[in-house]
């Protein structure tokens, strides 16, 4: 693996928790809790290799028709996840942000993920993106909403919005566009996932399970990565 070609943006739709738990026989919870231990080494490994953003998609707005005891067993461990690992993240540099409608969250995850971007904010190592109570149709529908606002009161004309001033109105603003999206499970499709910030991205959709899915594989994914051809509509001569 080149380390002088890695994606700037690497997303990752963490896919497989419910298939594992039941391929083990086990709680869907026992199957999010081994997730959380992959989502770990991803991170280190991310922080280690230089990659600028790591954004994961772990709860969408979607994701709320779920049982009330998965989304129960969710929230819980989304609360342990920071109580957990925020010390070792902000040692390591790493700055979190939370894509999505936080105010959507009950009240400790609120104040728990809100905490974590406030003491990691100065931080300029990786930019951990953490997507909770996300949709990406949501994300381009509030963009669209401040902007028009913003045209309403004066403060932009119509004509002065181009794909720089609408990106800045994204969760991920002043972040780079996502070059690598890999979905773990088989399953391909984006599920409203940054589907703005996708539009150029690789895609792979390795068939591991989210619990399974290691270093090696990760490692394997950026090696294709770093084999494709990206022209962003252009052609090479």
């Amino acid at each position: 693996m080149n380390s002088e070609c890695l994606p700037k943006h690497v997303a990752i739709i963490m896919d497989g928790n419910g298939r594992w738990a039941q391929k083990h026989s086990l709680q869907i919870a026992k199957g999010h809790q081994a997730g959380v231990e992959t989502l770990r080494d991803i991170i280190r490994e991310s922080s280690d290799l230089g990659i600028n953003t790591l954004s994961l998609y772990a709860f969408s707005t979607e994701n709320w028709r779920r049982s009330p005891m998965e989304v129960a067993a969710l929230m819980s461990l989304l609360l342990r996840y920071f109580e957990s690992e925020i010390d070792e993240l902000d040692e390591k540099n790493v700055r979190i942000r939370i894509l999505g409608d936080k105010q959507g969250l009950p009240d400790l995850q609120r104040a728990a993920v809100i905490s974590a971007e406030e003491r990691t904010r100065n931080n300029t190592g990786l930019n951990l993106c953490i997507a909770l109570n996300y949709g990406g149709r949501q994300e381009i529908v509030r963009a669209a909403r401040s902007l028009a606002e913003q045209v309403r009161d004066g403060r932009l004309k119509a004509d002065e919005i181009d794909d720089d001033v609408f990106s800045r109105e994204l969760y991920t603003a002043g972040l780079p566009d996502v070059d690598l999206l890999i979905r773990t499970s088989g399953e391909q499709r984006l599920s409203g996932f940054l589907l703005w910030q996708c539009a150029y991205a690789e895609f792979e959709f390795p068939a591991t399970l989210w619990p399974d899915f290691t270093l090696d594989h990760y490692h394997e994914a950026l090696e294709l990565y770093q084999k494709r051809d990206r022209r962003f509509g252009g052609r090479k001569t």
